[in-house]
């Protein structure tokens, strides 16, 4: 077993190492580097957000949808990364400035107590300008603020188990047959799985505990406690499962390590794992290789075992924002207009994009209920839609990834023998000292 944890281990390192000379390039449209300071007798507005194939494609639909409401208003659509979007907000804001901002500005919902808790008066307050009841109820926690709303909720990051029927078949088992189990059972169907086709059952990066989040947040636990401040690390018995769970998998030689993402989808596009465990954002992905339709299903995520855990979880997720500078009352009505009420245009978010929202009423929809013959005719939109409405409510707080970078260290300890105990504890110490 060590020597498999220690083969484990190398083999990330070398993965590391052929993926360190890749390069993140952002694309921007020609819009950037414009001034985007507006006066109060504007008729434009800016947005920003990132991926051109998902989001801004959600934009454009939802900017033509407009056209019939405000023909006049010049809608301008910026694409920068989401780690530059970031980084200029945190920029402006910190220094008092809101000059070159956008109007509207998408935000993953993992960072957006951080920027309403910091910057409290920089945005604008959306209570009342939408049906906040027609949305996800995790959606409007995440980004509410004392009691009003911040944001217009968009995507939804409800996991699932997509998994090769094929390769279930194989090895004696049906779609069923992984339907509502826990990671116990996942691990040893992996088992068998493998020893029918040779296939390792998932894909990791170990430096994205992705997988640790939607575990944890199916039973209803985060890393911080209710507060959205307060670590809650030491003595978190989802963590601890969690982190268990996820050393098994590694004993049981069940996954197929990653460093990026394109190694990440090379996974099941090649056929080399049997499932992902992801958010329904990788459908179109799964998709890409048309080779493999008719081969695939999706469950839901297996839930925790031992402990009150749902067969649901979240992975990401962003929301429109909008900031308190000038154009703000043209930026709430496009937002409130369209993504806040259209339910025809939610259905060209599924057949165009693939882009799921967290607006119930869509659910309705004729797209959400169609069959896709990719899934074996499964009606895959209708089942994440179901799944949506049982993610537990947990709050992000102001420092998930700050909290992962200390649990990502730990967790390579406790792959290499250390205790549970002691790696939860220690890393709430680090937590408690860093986020003060």
């Amino acid at each position: 077993m060590k020597k498999l944890l220690a083969l484990f281990l190398v083999t990330l390192l070398f993965l590391a190492a052929c993926s360190s000379g890749a390069s993140n390039e952002s694309t921007t449209n020609d819009s950037e580097g414009k001034d985007t300071e507006k006066t109060d007798e504007t008729n434009e507005i800016t947005i920003w957000a990132w991926d051109p194939n998902f989001n801004i494609k959600a934009l454009n639909l939802a900017k033509d949808a407009y056209q019939s409401v405000n023909p006049d208003l010049n809608v301008t659509i910026v694409e920068n990364a989401q780690n530059d979007i970031v980084q200029k907000l945190n920029t402006s804001l910190s220094s008092g400035t809101t000059k070159g901002l956008p109007n509207i500005v998408l935000i993953e919902d993992y960072r957006a107590q951080s920027f309403l808790q910091a910057y409290p008066d920089a945005f604008e307050k959306l209570t009342g300008a939408f049906n906040a009841d027609d949305f996800a109820s995790y959606k409007i926690a995440t980004t509410s603020l004392d009691g009003e709303n911040y944001a217009l909720p968009f995507d939804t990051g409800v996991t699932g188990l997509y998994v090769r029927t094929d390769y279930l078949e194989q090895a004696g088992y049906t779609v069923e047959d992984v339907t509502n189990i826990d990671w116990d059972q996942y691990i040893e169907i992996g088992k068998k799985v493998k020893e029918a086709t040779g296939k390792q059952m998932l894909s990791l990066d170990p430096n994205d505990l992705g997988l640790v989040r939607m575990m944890i947040q199916s039973s209803g636990k985060w890393y911080l406690k209710e507060d959205g401040v307060t670590p809650d690390l030491a003595g978190n018995e989802a963590i601890k499962e969690a982190f268990s769970i996820y050393k098994q998998l590694i004993e049981a030689d069940l996954v197929r390590p990653n460093s990026d993402w394109s190694q990440f989808l090379a996974g099941f596009n090649s056929g080399e794992v049997a499932s992902v465990p992801t958010g329904n954002w990788i459908t179109p992905s799964i998709k890409a290789e048309a080779s493999q339709s008719g081969k695939w299903a999706v469950v839901g995520q297996p839930s925790l075992p031992g402990m009150e855990s749902v067969n649901a979880s979240n992975l990401g997720g962003s929301s429109w924002y909008v900031l308190n500078v000038p154009g703000k009352e043209h930026a709430v009505d496009f937002l409130a207009k369209t993504f806040g009420s259209d339910v025809e245009l939610y259905q060209k978010f599924i057949k165009e994009i693939g882009a799921m929202g967290t607006y119930k009423p869509a659910a309705e929809g004729e797209a959400y209920q169609g069959a896709d013959e990719f899934f074996g005719g499964q009606a895959i939109i209708a089942d994440f839609a179901a799944w949506t409405e049982e993610i537990p409510q947990v709050n992000y707080g102001l420092h998930t990834y700050a909290i992962e970078d200390i649990l990502v260290v730990e967790m390579q300890n406790y792959l290499q023998g250390k205790d549970i105990d002691k790696v939860l504890e220690d890393a709430q110490k680090q937590a408690e000292a860093q986020i003060r």
